[in-house]
């Protein structure tokens, strides 16, 4: 078969060839099992590239499956959302389902389950519950409940599902073990009574099929062959194959794998924490460019291969680590400097005049839009008397190599000529306003003067031709890394996400300078671009062009900084 020649690259590719090889599975078919509660994270990005990816090499499937089964949280928005980043990031699924689709096939099973006795209704409290679970070290305590008769568990169970009953007030649970040392083999909870309106099946159930019991299952109804899943979810293993089992699919069983997470330093990776930010106000929604979600990412101007090589640097492992933030920079950074064009503007203006250039004389330059990709073509910057350049491009008493604009030196303007400063004019609080330079004529790039050689170059703006821009700086949302913030999250027994145990308040770690918004002037090409353009603004890093743009006033995000502080780690 081919799928077995392919060389495995990591464990989960070999539990898939040995699978393959030893006749479990026939044909490779994973899934992706969001929950629709929330907007996908750099987080999800691992684990939707694993399972579309491991479909992909071994030439199967892989579903896109909504476990909705807790409808409390859960919005068609985030189910259309999920839908657009997955196909963002590249991939497209083969069927799409919801866990609502299979509510009717859930309650038979679970009745067939009462059936064979291994399944029962019990009215304890979930305090009770709670106290009867025991602890790591000490068995849990049988429920009063559990020897009902097959007869009375049925009826019980039904007259649930008719909705006679309170809710919280009566569970379905697995008849398993009281004592085992997994407490979650300690008769985990089935269903419960949960009245309220579902997005996809309105008023239809007043019941729910919890996550440990509904996942397993529907995995075998769709035929998974390898549910790949987190590593915070190895000690429900013997739980998801106990379901299987006892559900009746025992040929061809789906094999769970777990995987280690995606951790990355100072980054929140916690739906329930990036919620909080949303519905605090902290952000301007799930999809403002500080958030780690890919719809954030995507309007940052991250590119999905960007996105998709970050994960592949991660690699699959078996060990939680973390990862620095520096590496998905890094990676975004490399993809967008082969397909971002060139252009200048000026975030930080100063103006400089030309004393010696001629009075409404105009020089129309051309300029590549990129230096490695002359396909790109070229575009027309106009040049005349009074332009602007950077603040920082300027000193008064420069220090030692310091080779841009000072009083007496000189420098080039990127793709223009050779200026010279003569005179420094100040406000009245002593602040530089302008720059009076000369311009040496004969240097023009390109022209005969062009060799001449200065230490400096500058990009620039004409006033020709400057527009104004809106530019929003982004630094981490965190101040600093922090145990709460970026811990990794832990699951109750219906596979919910649940805080990691907090010291302090993430909140009040939030950076209050993590947003920082100018106003710049750019060349026309950047300010007449459509949204989502990305470019390279000369020497000041990776801007997108946002959706808050306006004819009057383009909008720009920067994606990324120029300075690659994990390559120069790389290559240590």
């Amino acid at each position: 078969m081919e799928a077995i020649e392919k060389k495995a690259s990591n464990f989960i590719e070999d539990f898939v060839e040995e699978d393959l090889a030893s006749g479990r599975t026939e044909k490779v078919h994973t899934r992706f099992p969001p929950e629709p509660n929330g907007y996908l994270h750099i987080g999800h990005a691992k684990a939707l590239c694993i399972d579309f990816g491991i479909a992909k090499k071994y030439n199967g499937k892989c579903n896109l499956r909504f476990d909705d089964t807790n409808p409390t949280k859960e919005d068609t928005e985030f189910v259309n959302a999920i839908q657009t980043d997955i196909r963002w990031l590249g991939y497209e699924w083969e069927n799409m389902y919801y866990a609502s689709d299979f509510f009717g096939r859930l309650y038979e099973i679970a009745e067939d389950m009462i059936k064979k006795g291994v399944a029962y209704v019990d009215d304890q409290t979930a305090e009770e519950m709670r106290m009867n679970r025991g602890t790591l070290t000490t068995p849990g305590t049988n429920s009063p409940y559990r020897d009902r008769s097959v007869e009375e568990n049925l009826d019980l169970f039904r007259r649930m599902k008719a909705g006679e009953f309170a809710d919280g007030s009566r569970v379905l649970r697995a008849k398993i073990d009281m004592s085992s040392p997994n407490v979650l083999m300690r008769d985990p909870t089935m269903y419960r009574i949960l009245r309220c309106h579902h997005h996809r099946t309105g008023d239809d159930w007043c019941i729910y099929p919890m996550y440990d019991f509904q996942h397993p299952i529907q995995d075998a109804i769709e035929g998974i062959s390898h549910s790949l899943c987190s590593l915070e979810y190895e000690i429900h293993r013997p739980l998801y194959d106990w379901m299987v089992e006892q559900a009746g699919f025992t040929a061809h069983p789906p094999r769970q794998i777990e995987f280690a997470r995606l951790n990355i330093e100072g980054t929140i990776m916690s739906k329930r924490y990036l919620r909080r930010l949303v519905e605090e106000g902290h952000v301007s929604g799930w999809d403002d460019p500080r958030m780690p979600t890919l719809v954030a990412m995507r309007r940052r101007g991250y590119p999905a291969a960007a996105v998709r090589g970050f994960i592949e640097k991660v690699g699959v492992a078996k060990a939680d680590s973390t990862v620095e933030p520096a590496l998905l920079e890094h990676c975004v950074r490399d993809s967008l400097g082969d397909i971002a064009a060139r252009a200048m503007a000026v975030l930080n203006p100063l103006k400089v005049t030309l004393s010696n250039w001629n009075e409404g004389d105009v020089d129309t330059l051309t300029m590549e839009n990129h230096p490695d990709h002359p396909e790109m073509g070229e575009r027309q910057v106009r040049f005349g008397k009074t332009l602007y350049i950077e603040q920082e491009d300027f000193m008064e008493e420069p220090p030692k190599k310091f080779f841009r604009l000072a009083p007496g030196r000189e420098v080039r303007l990127k793709g223009a000529y050779i200026i010279k400063c003569e005179e420094v004019v100040k406000d009245e609080n002593g602040n530089v306003v302008e720059l009076i330079c000369s311009v040496d004529l004969t240097s023009k790039s390109g022209g005969e003067g062009a060799n001449r050689k200065v230490k400096g170059t500058l990009h620039w703006v004409s006033e020709l031709d400057a527009k104004e821009i809106e530019v929003r700086l982004y630094e981490p949302i965190l101040l600093e890394e922090t145990e709460d913030a970026s811990a990794e999250a832990e699951t109750d027994e219906n596979g919910e996400e649940t805080a990691a145990p907090v010291k302090a308040d993430f909140i009040d770690r939030l950076n209050p300078n993590s947003l920082k918004v100018i106003r710049a002037l750019a060349e026309p090409a950047i300010a007449d671009a459509e949204v989502g353009t990305k470019f390279q603004f000369l020497r000041m890093g990776y801007f997108c062009k946002d959706p808050d743009s306006t004819d009057a006033l383009p909008v720009y995000n920067r994606t990324v900084g120029l300075k690659d502080t994990w390559a120069k780690q790389a290559k240590k």
